[in-house]
């Protein structure tokens, strides 16, 4: 293989590439709808021509048979008058005209099986540029979808690398960690709540008790000094603290009254 060779088929390789990944579906969909649809105006106005030529050649053939029709008419007619010469010369020229029809009659048929093919290829033209035309919606539709499913994998793939997904990640970290500490105070404050709560039963409690023992000073003994005498029979003999709460108590109650 020679080197000439080789750089060609480099070069139409490489060209060939080049082309391949410019071409886009929608567009050279289009381009060939468009060139479909100069091959069909080019074949209408080659019918239109052949049609033409058509008529042409019909009416030379009318003409040229018209002729036959006459000179054979004139050639009888000098034959009735015994001009045999002038009719030999008519039947010459209705000889040379027949060989004229006939040339037309044949290019006629010609022209007519030509103009028949070309109508039938016009209408199947007609109908494939249709089709095409379908065809071309319908593949425009499918390749604007794969468009649209290729953009939207890569964006899906980017997403977990891009800066703006890794924002949004962060932020709804930053909101969870921000409920949990509030959760964690709400729990916090209640529990600081009870706990006062608790304090103020434990305090009532111990207020509560503390009268008790007054009431119990105030009497003028404690339960377990009342306890004894009632044991061991014998009468203790009062302190002075005791009969000064004792005449407290009963000027309070003389205040009361």
């Amino acid at each position: 293989m020679g080197l000439f060779d080789r750089i060609s088929r480099l070069i139409r390789a490489n060209v060939n590439e080049l082309v391949s990944k410019a071409e886009d579906p929608e567009k050279i969909l289009e381009q060939a709808i468009i060139d479909m649809q100069e091959d069909l105006v080019q074949l209408r106005q080659a019918v239109a021509s052949l049609i033409a030529t058509q008529k042409r050649t019909e009416q030379q053939y009318n003409q040229a048979q018209s002729q036959v029709n006459i000179w054979q008419q004139r050639a009888q007619l000098a034959l009735q008058k015994g001009d045999e010469n002038l009719a030999r010369e008519a039947l010459l020229r209705k000889k040379t005209h027949s060989e004229t029809a006939a040339a037309l009659s044949e290019q006629l048929e010609q022209q007519k099986t030509q103009v028949e093919t070309l109508k039938r290829n016009l209408i199947a033209l007609e109908s494939k540029i249709s089709e095409a035309k379908t065809k071309k919606n319908m593949l425009k539709a499918r390749a604007q979808a794969a468009k649209a499913n290729e953009q939207l994998q890569n964006t899906i793939g980017h997403l977990g690398t891009s800066s703006a997904m890794s924002a949004f990640e962060r932020m709804e970290e930053k909101v969870l960690m921000m409920e949990a500490t509030a959760k964690s105070a709400a729990e916090l404050a209640g529990t600081e709540l009870e706990q006062q709560f608790a304090q103020l039963e434990g305090s009532s409690d111990i207020d509560e008790e503390l009268a008790a023992m007054k009431m119990q000073l105030l009497q003028g003994a404690s339960p377990t000094q009342e306890a004894l005498p009632a044991a061991g029979k014998t009468n203790a003999p009062k302190t002075p603290q005791a009969e000064v709460d004792m005449e407290l108590e009963e000027l309070r109650k003389q205040l009361n009254q």
